[in-house]
């Protein structure tokens, strides 16, 4: 499993809409090939900062699967517009479990 993050920054003001379009997006990752789980958290220093989680079972489930399909336009279509820049993503797997 590797796990999907994506660092954004999100438009003075437009916390609540962005926040309506995960919400709104949640189908379209449970139903991607090979997405386990999402979440995604605010900052608290920073609210205007996000960080999307998403659990995928490999890294070509996201970039080739999720990313070439239909489902990801809508996915940006939802959430795009309240970017500020453009998303930090980056994948990990697991290190140390057991915490």
């Amino acid at each position: 499993m590797v796990v999907e993050s994506a660092e954004i920054l999100v438009k003075a003001g437009m916390e609540e809409q962005f926040e309506a379009g995960v919400r709104a997006a949640a189908p379209l990752f449970q139903r991607a090939r090979g997405c386990t789980g999402m979440r995604l958290q605010r900052g608290v220093e920073n609210p205007r900062a996000y960080r999307l989680l998403v659990d995928w079972n490999t890294v070509e489930d996201h970039m080739v699967h999720f990313r070439e399909s239909d489902d990801f336009q809508e996915w940006r279509r939802l959430v795009g517009h309240c970017f500020d820049g453009a998303p930090v993503v980056t994948h990990y797997a697991a290190a140390v479990d057991g915490f």
